[in-house]
C-alpha cells in the first residue's frame, strides 16, 4: 500500500470513529460516527494543544491533503475530535500523542469555548504543554512540523492558510496570557 492509499484508509477509518455528541451547552447528548456528526451539522467536542519548547516557541504543523477538513492547511494546535467514552483531558494527551509522537507531559488547561463555522460545530478545550524533544509526525496527518516564534506564526497566518478552529483556541489562548 502506497502513501496516498494509507492515507485514504486512514481518512476512511476516521470518518468512521465514535465521536462525542453534545448539545448547544456542552452537555453529552450520546456518540456518532463522525461523519454522520459533520453532515448533519451536529455538536461535537474537540480538543486543541498549543505545543511550545522551552524557548516559548509554537509548533506548527501542515495538514496532509488527505485531511476531510482544512486539507493541506497549516495548524497551530495538535488535536482533534473527543472520541466516544474519552474525557477532554484524555483527548488531548491521546492527540497529541498520535499526531506529533509527544507523550508523557503536563498538559495545562487554559480554556472552553464554543467554536461554529460553515463546517464545524464544536465545543472545545484548549491546553498548552512544553517539549524540547524530537516530533514523530503521524504520516496520514501531519506533513511537516516546525518550532516557530509566536509572532512569526500570526505573521504567517495572514499570508497562509491555517485551520480557523485552532486559530481562534491560539487568539484566547494568547488573551488569556495578557
Amino acid at each position: 500500500m502506497d502513501a496516498s492509499q494509507k492515507e485514504a484508509a486512514h481518512r476512511l477509518a476516521s470518518d468512521a470513529e465514535l465521536i462525542c455528541w453534545v448539545d448547544d451547552q456542552d452537555n453529552l447528548l450520546g456518540h456518532l460516527v463522525r461523519s454522520d456528526l459533520r453532515r448533519r451539522g451536529l455538536i461535537g467536542r474537540c480538543t486543541f494543544i498549543f505545543l511550545f519548547n522551552s524557548q516559548g516557541e509554537l509548533c506548527v504543523h501542515r495538514r496532509t491533503l488527505s485531511k476531510a477538513l482544512y486539507p493541506g492547511f497549516w495548524d497551530t494546535a495538535a488535536g482533534g475530535m473527543v472520541a466516544a467514552g474519552e474525557s477532554y483531558a484524555e483527548s488531548a494527551a491521546r492527540e497529541l500523542e498520535e499526531e506529533l509522537g509527544v507523550s508523557g507531559v503536563v498538559l495545562t488547561e487554559h480554556d472552553h469555548f464554543f467554536f461554529e463555522d460553515g463546517d464545524s460545530r464544536l465545543w472545545c478545550k484548549s491546553y498548552s504543554a512544553v517539549w524540547d524533544g524530537l516530533l514523530c509526525l503521524q504520516p496520514e496527518e501531519v506533513m511537516e512540523a516546525r518550532f516557530l516564534p509566536v509572532k512569526a506564526v500570526l505573521r504567517d497566518a495572514k499570508k497562509k492558510p491555517y485551520c480557523p478552529d485552532a486559530q481562534e483556541g491560539l487568539r484566547r489562548y494568547l488573551a488569556l496570557r495578557r
